[in-house]
């Protein structure tokens, strides 16, 4: 096989591993490597996995399958959380050629070469899930008319039912100067919209980071870091991906709230709305707090867009536990869940729990939160209809339609073509399309 020169990639799972494939991408590029798009056929494909769910587990192994269709002759390397949690068994997956750990996956090109005559069962390269104790710095380019930028990686939380801690180790951070030199290029990139990203966002500062060519130093607090972004030219907007609400503070939604760039949208996790089930779960908080931090955020800014992750079916969780979860959710000021039902997840706490959760009653409480959501994304969409909002136009379809967001996160369409995309506009919300995913928009 003569040497590869086109590459190929397949990212699964959170806005984190978006920005991670992107720079791997450009490594590859900058070595003389072509990307292609995974139907196209490539002589290297490389899958970023995700292991939240036991779904994601069986996504690699489709994408395995796919690669080898598209290409029967490529070879397939596989990185991310899966690899590092779970690289034998992958390495096992017919057509798999290198499986490489979270410590490793930044420099693939190491290993590139060394894969390039073999055959059979994969090659695995992961360490100790300890090894990965520096930070590398990532974002999102040319994919998308926003970048996903890295800021923060591992966790030191103990949650009973997460095994990113395993995946990615421990908490630690870039430097602000490094990750507002970071936002600087992306702005001279022409991107309107940067999306902060990271395992546990609201950390940021914890762990000592290590940069090649540079002495150790500590990182500011988060609040630091959105204050100094906050002066970054030439980038629109600044969106929170996700962050805890025990991190969330008041004196960071006081600043978002006067903020000249960050946008008023958070995400964040609640899990259950059952203090016992919280207490089970080994959250950092109480329900109390959680309704504390959205009535401060509602306070001071109505038509902010607030996003909640809430697990359902968890070992423990009565018919009476998930009702306390959906009154308080039904009750609660928030635009939209996002609803995970629970799945056993090797090497945890919850795992091990008695009281297992039957499926069907599983699948059963996800539809009821599920539907419960459609009712908040509606009313928080009905509240702004005839409204002016700025939106960053983004994805052309084939209806002739632009489609993009409103600072809140309310996603628009109006009638244009592609020459309209990465542009900010005032648009008038009119009324909700057909499909009930979008809304009508007027350009004023």
């Amino acid at each position: 096989m003569a040497t590869p020169r086109t590459v190929a990639f397949h990212t699964l799972g959170c806005k984190l591993n978006f920005s991670e494939t992107s720079s791997i991408r450009r490594s590859f590029e900058d070595q003389g490597y072509t990307t292609v798009d995974f139907e196209e056929g490539a002589d290297i494909y490389v899958l970023n996995t995700c292991s939240v769910t036991e779904f994601a587990d069986r996504k690699c192994r489709y994408e395995v399958r796919r690669a080898l269709k598209y290409s029967p002759d490529a070879r397939v390397i596989v990185v991310g959380c899966y690899a590092q949690l779970k690289p034998k068994e992958i390495a096992e997956i017919p057509g798999v050629d290198l499986v490489l750990g979270a410590a490793e996956k930044f420099n693939i090109l190491n290993y590139v070469d060394g894969i390039a005559g073999t055959t059979g069962k994969g090659m695995v390269v992961a360490g100790e899930v300890k090894e990965a104790n520096t930070f590398v710095d990532a974002f999102s380019f040319g994919d998308r008319t926003r970048s996903f930028l890295k800021v923060q990686d591992g966790c030191d939380y103990k949650c009973s039912f997460c095994t990113i801690p395993q995946a990615r180790g421990s908490s630690r951070s870039d430097t602000i100067d490094n990750v507002v030199s970071n936002a600087q290029k992306i702005a001279e990139m022409g991107i309107r919209e940067i999306v902060l990203t990271g395992v546990n966002l609201g950390d940021f500062g914890n762990g000592t980071e290590v940069i090649e060519g540079t002495r150790p130093q500590k990182s500011g607090l988060f609040i630091d870091l959105v204050k100094a972004l906050d002066e970054v030219d030439g980038i629109e907007r600044f969106r929170i991906s996700s962050i805890e609400p025990n991190l969330l503070t008041e004196e960071i939604i006081d600043f978002v709230a006067g903020s000249k760039r960050f946008v008023p949208h958070f995400h964040i996790p609640l899990q259950s709305g059952s203090d016992k089930i919280l207490k089970a779960m080994r959250r950092r908080y109480k329900s109390d707090l959680y309704r504390q931090r959205i009535t401060w955020i509602k306070s001071r800014m109505p038509h902010c867009c607030i996003g909640v992750d809430v697990i359902v079916g968890f070992p423990g969780e009565t018919d009476e536990d998930f009702n306390e979860t959906y009154t308080f959710l039904a009750d609660l000021d928030v635009s939209y869940l996002h609803v995970f039902t629970y799945s056993e997840r090797a090497n945890t706490p919850a795992a091990e729990m008695l009281e297992a959760v039957p499926m069907d009653i599983r699948r059963e409480r996800n539809e009821k939160l599920r539907i419960l959501s459609e009712k908040k994304r509606r009313h928080f969409g009905d509240s702004h209809l005839g409204q002016v909002r700025k939106v960053l136009l983004e994805n052309h379809t084939t209806d002739d339609q632009i489609t993009g967001y409103t600072d809140n996160y309310i996603r628009v369409a109006i009638p244009g073509d592609s020459s309209g995309t990465n542009t900010l506009c005032d648009i008038m919300l009119q009324s909700w399309n057909a499909n009930g995913e979008t809304i009508s928009g007027k350009i004023l």
